[in-house]
């Protein structure tokens, strides 16, 4: 299901969300001009390797990838989709949190989503990358603050439907836990797609997003 737009509007122009949209662009850009070799390199510097922190001592800074690995994708598709989904429900939950707080609340979300796979998958040499954690938990605070939205949906590959939001992003998130699932008990694949990533980063916004709200927002209640 891929989806096209939400029927609440933006009450600002969302700097931080086209900001965050252009750096991982930016960076997209950088990395794709690299050889096979080079982008390898790069991931298993700045990507997260759970099994490195079990097998080496690590420094603080070694710690960087929780924080780096958002920033990171492997493929066109990978970054574009990814961000289009932030564009489509980051404007409305930066609206809600204000810059600032929205800036953090999406670093945090995507440094939970890295902590939720390291501990789930601790002896994987695989490095991860993307922002499909931190952008899961902006869908997940999107998921309480306004689920009664609608989300002009394409289901390929004839089908064009508007769906509440709670539906559209319910389903989605059911989908991670189902694949997590699978992936973890019954396929034992090594190339794994960061599926409990994409929970825990959905649960952390879905719990979190409250403490992160504007003072004149905080006592309301988003049905939109």
């Amino acid at each position: 299901m891929i989806p096209l737009r939400d029927s609440t509007p933006g009450e600002s122009f969302p700097i931080v969300t086209v900001t965050i949209i252009l750096i991982n662009l930016l960076i997209f850009y950088y990395t794709s001009q690299l050889n096979e070799q080079g982008m390898q390199h790069l991931f298993y510097l700045f990507g997260l390797v759970p099994g490195y922190y079990l097998e080496y001592d690590p420094l603080p800074l070694d710690y960087l990838p929780f924080l780096s690995s958002m920033f990171l994708h492997g493929s066109w598709i990978h970054v574009i989709s990814n961000m289009w989904i932030l564009w489509l429900f980051g404007d409305n939950v930066e609206d809600r949190m204000g810059k600032v707080k929205f800036l953090l609340f999406y670093l945090l979300c995507g440094i939970i989503a890295a902590m939720v796979h390291f501990f789930i998958y601790p002896y994987s040499n695989v490095p991860v990358v993307g922002a499909s954690g931190a952008v899961a938990g902006i869908m997940g605070a999107y998921f309480i603050m306004f689920r009664n939205a609608q989300v002009l949906t394409f289901i390929p590959p004839f089908f064009l439907l508007n769906l509440s939001a709670w539906i559209y992003l319910g389903f989605w998130v059911i989908t991670q836990f189902w694949g997590g699932a699978v992936d973890l008990f019954i396929s034992d694949s090594s190339e794994q797609i960061a599926f409990w990533a994409h929970v825990g980063g959905f649960a952390a916004g879905a719990l979190l997003y409250r403490f992160f709200l504007q003072p004149r927002q905080a006592n309301s209640q988003y049905t939109d």
